[in-house]
């Protein structure tokens, strides 16, 4: 918890549980479901709790919008964020249906009624019909192909965590991004070639 502590200093004690618990929940599913790299379990909390959290720094999310989190695979970055902003309703996507079940049993371990987790593709998520206020996800894809299967989902736009050189990625995507450093607000190494590409809808 030191990290998480040290870079959100105003957690309730409720999200101080749930952080906490969170890397061992982790940890027990991985063990059964591949869901984090086995080599970077033990990074969990670095590497994917804290990076999920870069998308609250922003400032954008806002209490009572909705959000669709899209390739979650076992529950990144939706989980960390539903914890950080209990009453923001989060639909978490992933195309394989083990991912999916290892978001909705750390959900219930974690209490997080703001979760609904879904076993389908983006494109066919409920007919095709829902839309969402803001679309996240971890580098599931290249950004045209993500812009594609999301942009019709969002009334605000696309929040994309990915790393490295983007800006070929960004002009072949044809949409205007704006490229935020995590490190803007993160320590270590992890951080340093780490983004969050925000690409509004208005």
């Amino acid at each position: 918890m030191t990290l998480i502590d040290r870079y959100f200093p105003d957690l309730t004690p409720r999200q101080r549980e749930q952080f906490a618990a969170m890397p061992e929940l982790y940890k027990e599913w991985n063990s059964k479901i591949n869901v984090v790299s086995r080599k970077d379990i033990d990074n969990i909390e670095e590497h994917h709790i804290l990076h999920s959290l870069a998308l609250a720094k922003t400032g954008l999310i806002a209490p009572g919008e909705t959000v669709l989190d899209v390739g979650c695979g076992g529950g990144f970055p939706g989980i960390p964020l539903a914890v950080f902003y209990p009453e923001v309703q989060f639909t978490l996507v992933d195309s394989i249906g083990k991912k999916i079940k290892v978001v909705q049993e750390i959900a219930a371990a974690l209490g997080l009624a703001n979760v609904r987790a879904a076993h389908s593709r983006v494109e066919q998520l409920d007919g095709g019909h829902s839309r969402f206020d803001w679309v996240v996800s971890r580098a599931v894809t290249d950004l045209k192909t993500f812009v594609g299967w999301t942009w019709g989902r969002t009334a605000y736009g696309i929040l994309y965590l990915k790393g490295g050189d983007l800006d070929a990625e960004i002009a072949d995507a044809g949409r205007q991004a704006e490229q935020l450093p995590v490190s803007t607000w993160f320590g270590g190494e992890f951080f340093e070639t780490k983004k969050i590409l925000v690409l509004p809808k208005k």
